[in-house]
């Protein structure tokens, strides 16, 4: 018989011990993991760069990973993005009653893989159990802290004018996986999502040149609702080439039949940076050589016209604006 959470899994006595040490001690072990009230950690000198994101994804497996896996990689990501080393990692888990137990230990385990692969510890945690339909499977939140490299300042403020704008990589497959996974429109694709870590990747940039003014994970409403986000945000204007926007034979098929824009679909393992023009192919080499980021790309520049706006310039030559779109797009895509 399968085992399965249960309200008293969340009660705080014996079968919260046991479930703390049959799965997240297992996986998370490590010599920063506590048993007490929160953990005590060696805060490294200088600035340190905090983050939390809570993810409810659904469905919460997916072609290429799980809701453990993104909960990993999101705040990972964001730490990564402000020019910082991701350290030290605590969750939240809200289980709902009823979730098998064997699929909580895997979502545990991709947890602990992805964490070991950024080079981060897990430690501390909370586990809450919740009634059947109150949640949705599981529900997580991670909080990170990370130490700010030495001369590195990257904020979405920072962007000017002559900037070149560089992806890492293809855009728009974990909006589209997670598309295909709720099968509502019955689309076979061989697709899979792009969730990655990418801390390595931004050491790797900054390694070759500190003169980056923005790191950017385009996760939800993906590169074209990020380079409206810096547009304004630095009030500058965004020209982008059509053509050099990297995206995936299945997404554009995908996109094709659904009416999609590739730019509006949610990236969990991509970053769109800015950087003088003069650095730019001097980051696109180092991207290129990490695993990740090696279809890095330029795919624009920052203008001083039409500020805050993003303009298009289409295969025909044609420059049209970027619309923004209108409601959801892709709910809960992490």
């Amino acid at each position: 018989m399968e085992e399965k959470i249960t309200l008293a899994h969340g009660s705080g006595g014996v079968q919260t011990n046991e479930l703390i040490n049959s799965i997240f001690k297992k996986h998370f072990d490590s010599p920063y993991l506590t048993a007490d009230d929160a953990a005590v950690l060696d805060i490294p000198a200088g600035k340190v760069a905090m983050s939390t994101d809570g993810f409810i994804v659904s469905p919460y497996e997916f072609a290429g990973g799980n809701i453990g896996k993104l909960s990993i990689c999101g705040t990972v990501n964001d730490i990564a993005c402000m020019g910082a080393v991701p350290k030290y990692l605590t969750c939240a888990m809200v289980i709902e009653e009823g979730f098998p137990i064997a699929k909580l230990d895997e979502i545990a385990a991709a947890m602990a893989d992805t964490a070991k692969k950024a080079g981060v510890y897990l430690v501390a945690g909370d586990t809450k159990v919740a009634g059947k339909g109150q949640v949705d499977s599981i529900f997580i939140t991670t909080t990170g802290i990370g130490q700010v490299i030495e001369g590195a300042d990257t904020s979405g403020a920072y962007a000017k004018p002559g900037d070149k704008i560089i992806v890492t990589g293809d855009i728009g497959r974990h909006g589209c996986t997670i598309l295909l996974a709720r099968n509502d429109f019955k689309i076979d694709a061989d697709i899979t999502s792009d969730c990655a870590p990418l801390n390595k990747n931004v050491e790797a940039v900054l390694e070759a040149t500190k003169d980056v003014h923005v790191i950017r994970d385009a996760t939800r409403g993906g590169v074209g609702t990020v380079l409206y986000e810096i547009a304004g945000e630095s009030q500058v204007g965004i020209s982008l080439d059509y053509e050099s926007i990297p995206v995936a034979d299945g997404v554009k098929g995908v996109c094709g039949m659904l009416g999609l824009e590739p730019l509006y679909l949610a990236c969990e393992g991509r970053l769109v940076i800015f950087a003088p023009a003069d650095e730019a192919d001097k980051i696109v080499e180092a991207l290129k050589k990490c695993e990740n980021s090696e279809g890095a790309c330029i795919i624009g520049e920052v203008t001083d016209e039409n500020k805050g706006k993003v303009v298009v310039t289409t295969a025909v030559g044609a420059k049209t604006m970027l619309s923004r779109p209108s409601g959801e797009l892709l709910p809960r895509i992490c």
